[in-house]
């Protein structure tokens, strides 16, 4: 079984594109972030007549989670429990569904912003919510991830150059400890293959040439309880998916499973 997760940055640009690398890769389960679209406008034919069907959770332009599957697609949750919200709105960062053996979860982290901004706390709250929400299937006989775009990096090797980082978001401590009690809960880091380079960075900037020069990151994470981890044979970085006009800044994490 293949799992995947990618922060596509707008389904409408890329569909083109993630319709041909379904196909290419194989992949049986995607879990989908940032699709940028209103829900009623989620392309569910052109992905039916491609194998898959989707569970989205999505109100329109910025945010929105979806879990593709061509294996199954039951038990689907929209949204996250205790959500803290943020300016008084609850926003599409989140979705669950049950795919053939596996359960998982789609999550959109919140950025940050700044340390000092209003939007860093709600991210720090949002991971408490987390945790509380995954902690019964985090600690369950069946195979189960929270696969997405995090927007922290776990470590300092997660990133092309910390100094570049400092005093910013992704990489403080606050951030980092919110990721150590989300394993806590029961879940372990599935750490991808690059496929090129000694890292396996995740997102690469648009901007100062980032993605050619390797000034990369590593926050797409996939978080697996025990019984995922043991099933994983191998997952990798498909950075090939981030080269070429009409990319994502963002490339598919890529994780097979015997189940």
């Amino acid at each position: 079984m293949r799992i995947a997760t990618w922060n596509v940055n707008s389904i409408t640009a890329r569909l083109p594109r993630l319709l041909a690398w379904l196909e290419s890769s194989g992949t049986d389960v995607l879990c989908l972030q940032e699709a940028k679209i209103a829900e009623d406008a989620f392309p569910l034919d052109a992905l039916r007549e491609a194998g898959y069907e989707a569970a989205v959770h999505a109100t329109g332009r910025w945010n929105g989670v979806a879990v593709i599957s061509r294996v199954g697609l039951e038990d689907v949750v929209k949204g996250l429990p205790g959500d803290p919200g943020y300016d008084g709105a609850v926003e599409p960062r989140a979705i669950s569904a049950t795919c053939g053996p596996v359960r998982v979860w789609s999550v959109y982290v919140p950025n940050g912003r700044e340390v000092d901004h209003p939007h860093y706390a709600y991210k720090l709250q949002w991971f408490e919510a987390l945790k509380a929400a995954v902690a019964g299937d985090a600690s369950g006989d069946r195979p189960f991830a929270v696969l997405g775009d995090y927007n922290v990096a776990p470590t300092d090797d997660d990133v092309f150059d910390v100094a570049a980082f400092e005093g910013l978001t992704h990489v403080t401590p606050a951030e980092r400890a919110a990721l150590a009690a989300l394993r806590e809960a029961g879940l372990s880091d599935v750490v991808p293959r690059p496929l090129k380079y000694d890292h396996p960075y995740t997102y690469w900037d648009y901007r100062q040439l980032a993605f050619p020069k390797n000034r990369g990151m590593r926050i797409d994470l996939v978080y697996g309880n025990e019984a995922f981890a043991k099933a994983v044979t191998d997952s990798y970085v498909d950075r090939e998916e981030r080269k070429g006009k009409g990319a994502s800044d963002h490339a598919p994490v890529v994780v097979d499973l015997e189940v």
